[in-house]
C-alpha cells in the first residue's frame, strides 16, 4: 500500500522538476534574445555615431584648411602660398563631398533603425544645416579668392602695359638722346687740314687761289675735330698762314720753342662760326 502511494508522488516530482528545466531553458533564450537585440542596438548605435563623429571631424577639417587659404591670401604674390590655397580649395572640396555622402548615407539609415529616431534625427538636420553653411562660406572664399585673382590679373596687364611703356619712353628717350648726341657731336664737329700749296692744290682744296671754291675737294684729307676740347693744333712749319676766313681776336697763331707755328684758338665757339673747315697754308 505505502508503494503504491510513493510511486505517483515520485512521478508528480519529475513531472514538475522537467517543468521547471523547460522554464529555466525558455528564460534563457528570452535573455539571450534579449542580450542580442541590445548588442544589435549598440552595434547600429556605434555605426551611426561613428559616422556622425566622421561629419563633425570633417568640418573641423575644413575650418581649419579655410584658415590656412586665409592666412596664406595674406601674400598673393608667393609661390608657396598660391599652391597652399591651391591645395586646401580641394581638400574642402573633397571633404565637403564626402560629408554630403555620410549625411545622406545616415538619412537612410534612420529609416531603418529603431535607435532614438527623434533624437538622431535632429542631429543629422544639424549636421545638414552645418554642411549648408559651410558650403555657402566655402563658395564665398572662393568668390573672393576668383575676384583677388581677377584683380591681380587685371593689375598684372596694367603693369605689363606700363612696362611695356615705359620700355618704349626709354626707347624713345634714349633715340632722342642719341640723336641729339648725333646733333651736338655734329655741331661740334669741325675740319682741319694744313699743307703746302701744290698739295692743297692736288686735293682740290686750293683752286686758282681760292680756298675750297668748288664742293668736289677731297675731304677725306681732312682731320675732324671736336672743337670743344681741340683748341691747339700745332703746324710743324716756320710758315703758316689760315685760308679761310674765322674772326680776328678768336686766335692766335704764334711759334714754339722749335719757331714752328701753332694755331691756339681762344673762342672756339666765334672761331668757327663762319666756317667749320680750316685750311691753313704751310711752307
Amino acid at each position: 500500500m505505502k508503494k503504491l502511494f510513493f510511486l505517483p508522488l515520485c512521478l508528480l516530482a519529475m513531472t514538475a522538476c522537467n517543468d521547471g528545466k523547460k522554464v529555466d531553458e525558455r528564460a534563457q533564450h528570452e535573455r539571450d534574445s534579449l542580450v542580442q537585440i541590445i548588442e544589435s542596438k549598440d552595434a547600429e548605435l556605434n555605426e551611426i555615431m561613428g559616422a556622425i563623429n566622421e561629419v563633425q571631424e570633417g568640418f573641423r577639417q575644413i575650418s581649419e584648411a579655410e584658415g590656412r587659404i586665409t592666412v596664406a591670401n595674406g601674400n598673393p604674390e608667393a609661390t608657396s602660398s598660391k599652391e597652399t590655397i591651391r591645395e586646401n580649395i580641394q581638400f574642402i572640396q573633397e571633404t565637403m563631398e564626402q560629408n554630403r555622402t555620410k549625411i545622406a548615407q545616415l538619412r537612410e539609415k534612420l529609416k531603418t533603425t529603431t535607435v532614438n529616431v527623434e533624437k538622431l534625427t535632429k542631429t543629422i538636420e544639424n549636421l545638414q544645416t552645418q554642411l549648408e553653411e559651410q558650403t555657402k562660406h566655402a563658395q564665398e572664399l572662393e568668390a573672393q579668392l576668383a575676384d583677388r585673382d581677377e584683380t591681380i590679373a587685371q593689375q598684372g596687364a596694367t603693369i605689363t602695359d606700363l612696362t611695356q611703356n615705359v620700355t618704349s619712353l626709354k626707347e624713345e628717350s634714349s633715340a632722342r638722346q642719341q640723336t641729339i648726341q648725333q646733333q651736338e657731336k655734329e655741331l661740334n664737329t669741325a675740319w682741319f687740314v694744313f699743307g703746302t700749296k701744290s698739295e692743297l692744290k692736288e686735293q682740290k682744296i686750293l683752286q686758282k687761289g681760292d680756298v675750297l671754291r668748288s664742293s668736289d675737294f677731297n675731304k677725306d684729307y681732312f682731320t675732324s675735330i671736336d672743337i670743344r676740347v681741340v683748341k691747339t693744333i700745332k703746324l710743324y712749319s716756320k710758315n703758316a698762314q689760315l685760308l679761310t676766313a674765322h674772326p680776328s681776336g678768336t686766335y692766335t697763331l704764334a711759334k714754339d720753342a722749335n719757331k714752328e707755328y701753332v694755331l691756339q684758338i681762344t673762342n672756339p665757339t666765334q672761331f668757327w662760326s663762319t666756317s667749320k673747315y680750316l685750311v691753313i697754308l704751310v711752307k
